[in-house]
């Protein structure tokens, strides 16, 4: 009974009851994100809440989060999740939760060629007891989805299997929503054939992707392939109708493609999810429309978004919840072949026909750094992707063994000949004016005296047939620092880069100081000279700085001074807090104050109190000699104060 009161009072405050009511309406799908083979695959840097933020402001109340989840254990007996995937989840859902915005746990554990497998029951209920165990006392803008897309299994087989998953989360959470949907592909036509559960704090979803001749067109997943098909338009337009490809005379798609006259219209479409508006209202349940998209590559985007319109439109008409399939990516809200940047590339017609908020869009010119900038720390930061070429070795982002810094460095084992750890630069960085100046800066490890690798910048190859891209390379070895199984802070001058030639289209060029640093388009770190048999290498805190920096502007300094969300939150009764103290403008240590305060603002513990240097910290607080309930932790470093607010939960 008191741990009852206790949850109802926490989220009575954290989460008003305007929120706990609130039913979502719009928003999309983050793809390619978590979508991955296992925990330590997910570029996590790849959104930030920033991220959120933008979504959030285009008028958008739901993110659905796609998750292979069935790849984040460990496989059978007991698929126990990744702790990492946790670690990961938690601060997604900590954006979402500060944002007051949905977020759908999709488990999108999905392969379009490979058919649901009937047992898929042993994999699904470890999983979701371990899921709904983790966020039971989360907010309820948290919503669970059981299954994506679930085909080739049986309807009857799908909706017990569905049924036996729903009972299986109430026993550990009876508080959140759970998103169900139809055997054959999350089909409308299959909603018919669903049983009425009896729970009552369900939603039932769908995806809409009709006529698909239209809006796969170009898709190499499809059976058979559609690459060959494009300018199909829509509506039908018999004048503009495209030639259709040989190679898919006779199968399903020349079939659709003699019937579009019939099926891409709007009248078409509208009836088709007709369908499963008679099933939300003869069934008298919430439905949603989880899934709806154009691919971008071979269609035309006037007749694109028209059809998001048409959709969209009546979707709301209808009253229909929708994410639309995706933000980035093949189906996104950006312009075709653009870097996909929120305040440059958004596809204001598309944006327009989602009746989503228009942002102002500007040209993007690339502006040359004066700053420095963190390429990894715990993960690759935000605006840069992984890009590496590592058959053979084993290389992980997230190796949490003694770390230099914070939770976690990167670990490259057995690494084979011009295998490399690749950051690539999106945009691209023009570093041409601080090249005099700054200094790469990174902590390195290694277990084998004499061991030499290569660390590079490559350039944007531009399409002079003349370019290519071209090198600036540093050899690392042992008198850079010594592989004695200690972590060493390495700082290398980026004027001692050298130019190092190019490779490209399988033929080698010899330097012709052609280097531009004013279009670099990615870092590397490459085993270059030799394979790396049998050595084992880590890096951590991996940035570009100015070493020569006596004033830091103000800006930079409060952008540098982070407390951040414990980890975990709700906890019991160990959590971990981690914060950077910035650079001073007299680069001089600080007098840091961290302390713990309960709800009444009574102080109860003092976990820091001492002058510590610029830099990145963790400490631990174990609380189990404090009773459940809301705490707050502030960090006091003048001029700079911060709170924020933890929950402890026994």
């Amino acid at each position: 009974m008191i741990r009852i009161i206790i949850i109802l009072v926490i989220s009575l405050v954290l989460f008003p009851p305007g929120i706990l009511s609130q039913d979502f309406t719009r928003g999309v799908n983050l793809t390619s994100w978590f979508q991955t083979s296992s925990a330590a695959s997910v570029h996590f840097g790849k959104y930030s809440k920033q991220d959120f933020e933008n979504i959030k402001s285009l008028g958008c109340d739901v993110i659905r989060l796609p998750i292979n989840l069935h790849s984040m254990t460990d496989g059978a007996p007991n698929y126990n999740l990744d702790p990492l995937l946790f670690y990961f989840l938690d601060q997604v859902i900590d954006w979402a939760e500060e944002l007051e915005i949905h977020l759908i746990l999709d488990n999108h554990s999905f392969d379009p060629a490979v058919d649901t497998n009937p047992t898929v029951l042993s994999i699904l209920l470890p999983v979701w007891r371990q899921m709904a165990e983790r966020y039971k006392d989360r907010s309820n803008l948290i919503n669970y989805e059981i299954l994506n897309e679930p085909h080739g299994i049986n309807d009857d087989t799908w909706n017990s299997i569905q049924g036996a998953i729903i009972k299986a989360i109430r026993e550990v959470d009876t508080t959140h929503t759970i998103i169900v949907g139809p055997a054959g592909w999350n089909s409308y036509h299959n909603l018919q054939y669903m049983p009425e559960y009896s729970d009552t704090n369900l939603i039932y979803t769908f995806h809409f992707y009709d006529p698909l001749i239209f809006t796969h067109q170009g898709a190499s997943w499809t059976d058979p392939s559609m690459v060959e098909l494009g300018s199909v338009p829509f509506p039908y337009d018999q004048s503009a109708m495209p030639s259709f490809p040989s190679s898919l005379i006779g199968t399903w798609i020349h079939s659709s493609f003699n019937n579009y006259s019939n099926d891409g219209t709007v009248a078409k479409v509208q009836s088709l999810i007709d369908i499963a508006v008679n099933f939300k209202e003869q069934r008298n349940v919430k439905i949603f429309c989880g899934e709806f998209g154009v691919y971008i590559p071979n269609s035309d985007n006037s007749d694109r978004t028209y059809w998001y319109e048409v959709v969209r439109t009546y979707l709301e008409e209808m009253e229909i919840a929708w994410t639309i399939w995706d933000y980035q990516g093949g189906f996104g809200l950006y312009e075709k072949g653009s870097n996909q940047l929120f305040d440059y590339d958004l596809n204001m017609p598309l944006i327009q026909a989602l009746g989503l908020n228009e942002v102002e869009q500007s040209d993007f010119i690339i502006t040359p750094d004066t700053t420095g900038f963190i390429i990894y720390s715990d993960f690759i930061e935000n605006g840069i992707q992984a890009s590496s070429w590592s058959s053979g070795s084993k290389l992980s982002y997230y190796n949490d063994y003694s770390p230099a810094e914070g939770n976690f460095s990167i670990s490259w084992e057995d690494a084979e000949q011009y295998n490399a750890i690749g950051f690539d630069f999106i945009p691209n960085k023009d570093l041409g004016n601080i090249t005099n100046d700054f200094s790469l800066r990174f902590y390195l490890k290694g277990d084998t005296p004499l061991t030499e690798f290569d660390i590079r910048f490559v350039d944007s190859k531009i399409d002079d047939p003349n370019d290519h891209p071209w090198r600036m390379k540093y050899t690392v070895n042992a008198f850079t620092a010594p592989f004695d199984s200690s972590w060493h802070l390495v700082e290398i001058p980026l004027k001692d880069f050298s130019e190092g030639g190019s490779w490209d289209n399988e033929t080698w060029y010899n330097s012709i100081g052609a280097f531009d640093w004013s279009a670099v388009d990615k870092f590397e770190i490459v085993a270059e000279q030799k394979a790396l048999t049998g050595i084992s290498l880590w890096f951590d805190q991996i940035e570009i700085y100015d070493p020569n920096t006596t004033s830091v502007d103000k800006d930079v300094i409060e952008n540098n001074f982070t407390l951040y969300q414990n980890f975990p939150n709700p906890f019991n009764p160990v959590t971990t807090i981690k914060y950077s103290i910035p650079l001073n403008e007299r680069r001089e240590t600080s007098n840091v104050k961290l302390i713990v305060y309960n709800i009444l603002g009574r102080e109860v513990a003092t976990l820091i109190n001492q002058k510590q240097k610029p830099g990145n910290y963790q400490i631990s607080w174990d609380a189990g000699s404090h009773s459940s309930g809301i705490y707050f932790y502030k960090l006091i470093a003048s001029p700079y104060v911060e709170i924020k607010k933890m929950i402890l939960l026994k």
